[in-house]
């Protein structure tokens, strides 16, 4: 695939002004009061939604695949009662981001999310990561260790490869996601995506269809690289995840990592952060306290 295709964006400027009139309004009316700052990277602009206290150490938002930094609502007012809090938009997602320069692997993702913090002044911030954002700030610890005062994963990509039951509750979600509301609601049970509940959110799936995202796939965390991660790490594993065993890996990230504390949430599958978004704040509260 040449260079320029790997390029994440919308089809045409139409597609994206309608996503951003929509993208806008969601986050004024799910965020409590926020700022926004444009944030320059060798790999195009990222965007930084920043509520909470001016001072003290932040926690970074990094959304997973297709996400963006409405998709927190549930935990940025909560959070930042105690914590500076920023949602970033990241290149390559569908959100007011902006992507000039390809992501190939792993090192990019870790540098680009590097560039980000420097460009926004953050020395040192609690990294909160869902499943692709997951992976990406494990790859930017391995990469620029110590930067991080936390690491929180939420059914973090990167512990093995996606196998086909992933794919095919990837594909049960989207086709849920377009049906009427009381269709989709009920649809959410069934398929074990909480997601489809988010009437708030919804509206923006059919205009991410118009979206074509070129980041490549996390590749494999090796056991060796884990080890090396002293930085105090959390990591919540939904029970019916659909890609890992939740109690295996929890078991084994306990047994590899010197500073991991590993939970698997009843119920949840890979839709953790919807699905339980009480347990996993308390979880992320108490940590961060710690």
């Amino acid at each position: 695939m040449k260079a320029a295709t790997r390029i994440s964006d919308f089809t045409n400027d139409r597609a994206r002004q309608r996503f951003l009139g929509f993208y806008r309004d969601a986050l004024t009316r799910l965020w409590p009061p926020f700022t926004t700052t444009s944030v320059p990277t060798s790999y195009g602009e990222a965007v930084a939604y920043r509520a909470g206290p001016a001072d003290g150490v932040p926690v970074v938002l990094v959304p997973g695949a297709g996400g963006s930094a409405v998709t927190w609502y549930h935990y940025v007012e909560r959070l930042a009662r105690h914590h500076p809090v920023i949602g970033l938009d990241p290149v390559g997602e569908p959100s007011a981001a902006r992507q000039t320069r390809p992501i190939a692997d792993g090192h990019d993702a870790a540098t680009f999310l590097s560039e980000v913090l420097t460009g926004l002044g953050v020395e040192r911030a609690h990294l909160v990561g869902m499943s692709y954002g997951g992976w990406t700030i494990v790859r930017h610890e391995l990469a620029f260790p110590g930067r991080a005062a936390s690491l929180t994963l939420l059914d973090p990509g990167g512990f093995g490869r996606f196998g086909a039951r992933f794919w095919l509750w990837i594909m049960a979600g989207g086709l849920a996601g377009l049906t009427p509301g009381p269709i989709r609601r009920r649809l959410a049970g069934p398929v074990r995506n909480a997601t489809l509940r988010e009437d708030a959110l919804m509206p923006l799936l059919p205009m991410t269809m118009s979206f074509r995202r070129r980041l490549p796939l996390p590749d494999t965390i090796a056991d060796a690289d884990l080890a090396r991660i002293t930085t105090p790490t959390l990591v919540l594993l939904g029970e019916h995840s659909v890609l890992y065993p939740a109690a295996e890996l929890a078991a084994h990230l306990t047994e590899v990592m010197p500073n991991v504390r590993a939970e698997v949430v009843p119920g949840a599958s890979h839709d953790l952060p919807a699905h339980s978004p009480d347990v996993v704040a308390g979880h992320l509260e108490q940590f961060l306290a710690a």
